[in-house]
């Protein structure tokens, strides 16, 4: 990314759900208090097992756990 800021926090759920035998992590954003609608869902991410695993390979690297 060229600029990387700091964002304003915002409310975010999380749900864990399985679809033809396959597991999904989904994490939905709210954005800010201030929007004209805002509990109006934002963004929504899926996550299946593949992409969970490249997740937590991010997150190990970018908060140096292991």
């Amino acid at each position: 990314m060229e600029r990387n800021s700091i964002h304003d926090e915002i409310e975010a759920r999380y749900s864990i759900f399985e679809r033809d035998g396959r597991s999904f992590l989904q994490i939905d954003t709210y954005g800010r208090e201030s929007r004209e609608m805002p509990e109006k869902k934002s963004q929504s991410i899926q996550l299946d097992r593949g992409s969970g695993l490249e997740l937590l390979k991010i997150l190990k690297q970018a908060f140096h756990l292991d």
